[in-house]
């Protein structure tokens, strides 16, 4: 039998949803008393249902872990979060056992079906794919954005739209093909993109992880191979997405350049460390991808993930600009 494990930093958390495929996560507060009504209903759960390395059950007294209970938009206790690979897929507010019991029985099944890269695989079934591991203490956020008001100038229509970057499908370039067709990004008229990605709450953005996976030299149908980014500017807080000439005459939050080495050549994934200062309190970001590593004028993009911390629910109304902190 196992008991639920009782968190006792951000670090600690982070590293079980490296380790287990499904984390199931009781934000709770020992004052709260709903949340000691359902304590043994969750703990008979975990003792029925935990298994290593694929169901792992956390408690998290949110009076002594307030930076994980505003992460993941906790306001009420008990809040129950199931999170797989990392990412919170379902939400039980209150003390509700047979709700509770149901999603977590449901997660049960699931996590008895083998990954398709063996027991423990991290990130790469067809239908839940997170390119690297997370940054230590930290968690993808990428479901954070606002896909209403996602924008991307110059892509070529041929190709995967803005929602395609969020996908967490596994590229079909790591698939043998399989997946949708063309699902991945291109430039159109030259290789610069302009990429518009709202936010649905303020972030603490720590890290991206960007995936490229442009065929190799007489692999590709085409005359023209198209290239991995290389120079990528980054702006925070803005209300629309920048025009390249606008974008020109704007100093950048942070300018990155990613080298040849820095692609995963299992995942074609490339991570990019931000000044973490400079991304606390993110409402939106723009990414213009400058150039490419050759001299192609196309450049290919296939997934964008986001790590970082996530805050309170905004209104989505018209995007206030906030500035650097002070004395940055």
């Amino acid at each position: 039998m196992s008991s639920p494990v009782h968190i006792s930093s951000k670090e600690q958390f982070s590293t079980l949803l490296t380790k287990s495929r499904f984390v199931v996560a009781d934000f709770y507060a020992d004052w709260c008393g709903p949340c000691n009504a359902i304590a043994p209903a969750y703990e008979q759960l975990a003792a029925q249902l935990s298994r290593p390395n694929r169901i792992t059950f956390t408690k998290i007294n949110v009076d002594h872990q307030q930076d994980l209970a505003k992460a993941y938009g906790v306001t009420a206790m008990p809040t129950f979060i199931v999170f797989e690979r990392g990412r919170p897929t379902s939400t039980v507010k209150g003390a509700d056992p047979k709700k509770l019991s149901d999603v977590v029985r449901k997660l049960a099944s699931e996590a008895s079906k083998p990954d398709e890269g063996g027991e423990g695989s991290s990130g790469s079934s067809d239908t839940d794919w997170t390119g690297l591991a997370a940054p230590k203490g930290y968690a993808d956020i990428t479901d954070q954005y606002d896909p209403k008001g996602l924008e991307l100038l110059n892509r070529d229509s041929e190709f995967g739209t803005v929602k395609t970057l969020f996908e967490t499908s596994k590229p079909s370039a790591l698939n043998n093909g399989k997946g949708k067709a063309k699902d991945w990004v291109e430039s159109d008229t030259d290789e610069q993109l302009m990429l518009f990605v709202p936010f649905q709450s303020t972030l603490k953005v720590h890290s991206l992880q960007i995936t490229s996976l442009p065929p190799s030299d007489g692999d590709d149908d085409d005359d023209e191979v198209p290239m991995r980014p290389q120079t990528i500017h980054l702006y925070t807080n803005r209300s629309h997405v920048l025009g390249f000439d606008e974008a020109d005459g704007i100093d950048p939050v942070q300018t990155v350049t990613i080298q040849p080495e820095d692609w995963d050549k299992k995942t074609g994934t490339a991570k990019i460390d931000l000044r973490f200062v400079k991304f606390q309190r993110v409402t939106s970001l723009v990414m213009f991808f400058v150039d490419g590593d050759g001299d192609s004028d196309k450049l290919r993009v296939d997934r964008i993930r986001i790590f970082g911390e996530a805050g309170e629910k905004r209104e989505m109304g018209k995007l206030e600009k906030i500035g650097d902190e002070p004395g940055e």
